[in-house]
Order: C-alpha cells, then structure tokens, then sequence
C-alpha cells in the first residue's frame, strides 16, 4: 500500500485485530455478488469502499422506477439500465482502486460453478430459491464460503455457509431443496426499504471478516424483526442426510 491507500484505509488499519496485513488481504481478496437489488446495493457498496480489491457484480434484471425505493446502488438516472451496470458504476464512484466485473446475465450452470471458483467470498443477494440451490450447490461444490442473506416484508435473515469446515451446515441443511421461488420476492410481498440495507450490510460485514481473517464467521442463523426491533441466534446443524454437502463433508 502506498501513502495514499494508507489514509484512505486508515480507520480500518489502525483496529488491532485487522492492521496492515488485513487491509492488505482485504485489497488482495475478490468477492462474488450475485444479485445487484436491494440487498447487493449496500453490500456492493461497503465493500467497494472498505477496500476489496476485485468485486464481480452479476445480475440480469434492469433497474425500475419501483426499485428505488430500496435499491440504492441506482438512481432515477439508472432506470432501464443493466443492475449490474449501475451497481458496478457506484462501486466504482466510490473507489477507483477497486476492480469492478459487470456480469449482466444470469449465473447459471458451468457459468455459475466457474464465477463462483474464481471468487473467495460469495454473497447471495438474490430473492429466488432457485438461484439459492445452485449457487449453495455451486459453493459447496468448490469450497467457498457463502454468505446469504434475505429480506422481506418487516423480516431479515441473515447465515454464512462455509463447507470447508466439516461441522458447517449448507443452504440446503436449512432449507431443503423444494421451496417456493414466490415466496422471497419483494414484488409480490413488500419490504420495508432500511431492512434490506440491515441485511446487505450485515453481508457485508461478514464477507470481509472472511476475506481479511478476523474474528469468527456468523455461526447458525441470525433472524431480525424490524417490527419489535428484535434480534434472534438459532444453532443450525450439519444435516447428515443433505443431499448437497454430504457427500463433499462425510460424518
């Protein structure tokens, strides 16, 4: 780092458990956003500005007036322009120094398996159960760590998959593989606009302690009610009987 990276990241530098060499492992390390809407904005954006060395942005939706509400990545100059263009473009305006991959199709297959074993944190920001079960098969499958996070209504859940650990559950020990694709999107249920910045930035967070090797990852679930304002921890399991990690972490 030179003289300038060292004040910009001064206040980062000068925590203890990270120093020097954390913020050097942070500009050093590649984080994979997988979805640019409401809970990709901020976490493209704090960690952009914290100091990630390469981001890659994929989304293939196209930013609309009714986004905006919580999305803040976009503005209203960004309507009918690529999510992914737009997020990459607020990274960027953020920090320069920042390597920004603008993937503006959807992820899907040997495409998904690729992006995702070029990246050393994953965040799913996406609202489909689908995308979940291929990107959670995808990162067990390739050993990379995965931070996944929802929104919806008045109600954020935020848990960090990392199979490399053998006592570490997947997305699928949670929830199974047969859930609804409706039943996490925002257009048909609503949410309340700070709850997805909560969320996205609580991944944020925790992709970053990943990449910089501090402190402990998220362990279990954490759930938020922004009704009562309320925070709740559940312990989550390996399940022996996952059909998508029990093969790669044998009991």
């Amino acid at each position: 780092m030179d003289d300038t990276a060292l004040l910009r990241y001064s206040r980062q530098i000068m925590l203890e458990q990270l120093d020097v060499d954390g913020q050097q492992r942070l500009l050093e390390g590649h984080a994979l956003i997988v979805g640019a809407g409401g809970l990709g904005s901020p976490a493209a954006l704090y960690l952009a500005a914290a100091g990630v060395g390469r981001l890659s942005i994929a989304d293939d939706d196209v930013v609309e007036l009714s986004n905006l509400q919580r999305q803040i990545a976009h503005g209203e100059s960004d309507i009918g322009h690529a999510k992914a263009e737009s997020a990459a473009a607020a990274a960027r305006r953020l920090n320069s120094g920042c390597e920004v991959e603008v993937i503006a199709s959807r992820l899907e297959g040997e495409a998904l398996e690729r992006a995702i074993a070029a990246a050393d944190v994953v965040l799913d920001c996406t609202d489909r159960f689908s995308s979940r079960y291929a990107i959670n098969r995808a990162c067990v499958a390739t050993q990379t760590p995965l931070v996944s996070g929802a929104a919806i209504r008045f109600s954020g859940q935020l848990a960090v998959f990392d199979t490399r650990d053998a006592a570490s559950p997947c997305y699928a020990c949670l929830y199974g593989e047969d859930s609804d694709d409706e039943a996490l999107r925002c257009a048909e249920n609503g949410v309340i606009a700070p709850l997805v910045g909560i969320i996205g930035t609580f991944q944020a967070l925790e992709a970053l302690k990943l990449l910089a090797g501090v402190g402990h990852p998220h362990r279990g679930l954490a759930t938020f009610d922004a009704l009562s304002g309320e925070w709740r921890r559940f312990k989550v399991g390996r399940d022996p009987a996952c059909p998508v990690c029990s093969a790669a972490n044998p009991a």
